[in-house]
């Protein structure tokens, strides 16, 4: 073996997420297709035994808390249990730590691009997306449309965070046992706060957890538009649902959203953010939008279709089709129903799919997708259209199944159809 091939063995740029500003959205681990990510209750960490580094996490993670790498010797790389003690990053390998390892500076492999990850996935698999196996979030696109606004990211972190005052709080849903969604509405004051459609914020719970750490930030999907749930004014809303069971349906107390469902008006509430700069929707005149969600997963699509009223109401844009699907348990568990009613037919079309409505078939929103199956197609087969999905991620791949049967029935390839709306920014998946 020659001294090259030795080195590669015996030196890793090594893998590492940031928990300082990591906001646990669950994306990397959504989107690794080796499952070399895990998570417990506070950290998300990655195995270095696992990681091929395909890249495939990290244009998607909203933050860049996924990007961060460390040369060192493979033995002394940092084990998954070790990463899951961390509240921040250790610090990179100093030269005289990496001269005792024998390593010299320039012998370390460089942190791999993106872009080398990306080929190397295609070369793995023929086009870069699983043909053997379905996996619905590789078909999730990490780039914008090519009309989206700028987004501004990370003006904001958890060790430097802005306070924001609560200025409306209001139950969305009907009072039920399990269900109880709030539309919370933050005021920012003079200081600027600048968000689009499509972005997140964080949000800090006060207090700490079991092990005596303060909280770390929970993700929400800001459900106003660009200028304000009220125009003119430095505010944004968010649809939150106060959690009272996990994604297993196991019994648990949401410490954020308990917090923010119980804020009163004139409290204030720490925010980091704002995040996201691929979850966007077109500008450009006569763009389709279709909107597929569930829940709370409204948040996103009704900023976006709130932007395009306001737009619609001043004269100054030529809209193209808004098509929703919406699905929730029950009619009263939909939050927004009753304004949804209230918006022109000729200016979006929904439907609304109900699971657990007593004495009715279960539905859901892939259901209705395949009802509406040769508009899916037509606005498929159009570049001015694009799909965002958003909700629990049971939902995504029963979704992305449904948009690949509307293609094959159409007479489309779905393959070269799928990976033409992710590279073209046109399909954007966002569950958690």
């Amino acid at each position: 073996m020659d001294a090259s091939s030795s080195m590669s063995i015996a030196v890793i740029e090594q893998h590492l997420i940031d928990p300082e500003i990591c906001i646990r959205c669950n994306t990397c681990e959504a989107t690794c297709p080796v499952q070399a990510i895990t998570h417990d209750a506070r950290n998300y960490v990655v195995d270095a035994e696992k990681c091929n580094l395909c890249m495939a996490c990290i244009a998607p993670c909203p933050t860049g808390s996924i990007d961060n790498w460390r040369t060192m010797p493979r033995v002394k790389a940092y084990s998954p249990a070790e990463q899951l003690t961390w509240d921040e990053l250790p610090a990179s390998w100093s030269t005289d730590q990496l001269a005792e390892a024998g390593i010299a500076p320039e012998d370390g492999p460089a942190p791999p691009s993106a872009a080398a990850g990306l080929l190397s996935s295609a070369a793995s698999s023929g086009s870069g997306i699983d043909a053997v196996q379905f996996s619905s979030s590789a078909w999730g696109s990490a780039v914008p449309p090519w009309s989206a606004a700028h987004p501004y990211t990370n003006l904001h972190s958890p060790k430097n965070p802005v306070t924001a005052t609560v200025v409306g709080n209001v139950r969305v849903t009907e009072i039920g046992r399990e269900y109880d969604t709030h539309h919370l509405v933050l005021d920012f004051g003079s200081l600027p706060f600048p968000v689009l459609e499509g972005q997140s914020i964080g949000i800090l719970a006060p207090g700490v957890d079991g092990q005596g750490k303060p909280h770390f930030a929970r993700q929400y999907s800001v459900a106003s538009p660009r200028n304000g749930e009220r125009p003119g004014y430095n505010n944004l809303s968010l649809t939150v649902k106060r959690v009272l069971q996990d994604h297993q349906g196991n019994a648990v107390t949401g410490v954020a959203s308990n917090y923010l469902c119980d804020l009163q008006v004139g409290e204030t509430v720490a925010v980091v953010g704002p995040f996201g700069s691929s979850f966007l929707m077109p500008n450009h005149p006569r763009s389709n939008i279709v909107m597929i969600c569930t829940g709370t997963g409204s948040a996103p699509m009704r900023a976006m279709t709130e932007w395009r009223r306001r737009l619609r109401q001043s004269g100054k844009f030529e809209g193209g089709r808004l098509l929703l699907f919406f699905g929730a348990r029950t009619q009263q568990e939909l939050p927004y129903f009753g304004p949804l009613q209230s918006l022109p037919k000729d200016f979006i079309d929904i439907n609304l799919a109900f699971s657990r409505t007593p004495g009715e078939p279960k539905r859901y929103v892939q259901d209705l997708m395949r009802e509406r199956a040769a508009d899916l197609a037509a606005l498929m087969r159009d570049a001015n259209s694009c799909f965002y999905v958003c909700g629990l991620k049971s939902m995504e791949e029963g979704v992305v199944l449904a948009l690949r049967d509307v293609a094959q029935q159409a007479g489309l390839d779905w393959d070269a159809v799928g990976a033409g709306l992710k590279a073209q920014g046109r399909l954007h998946l966002e569950t958690y």
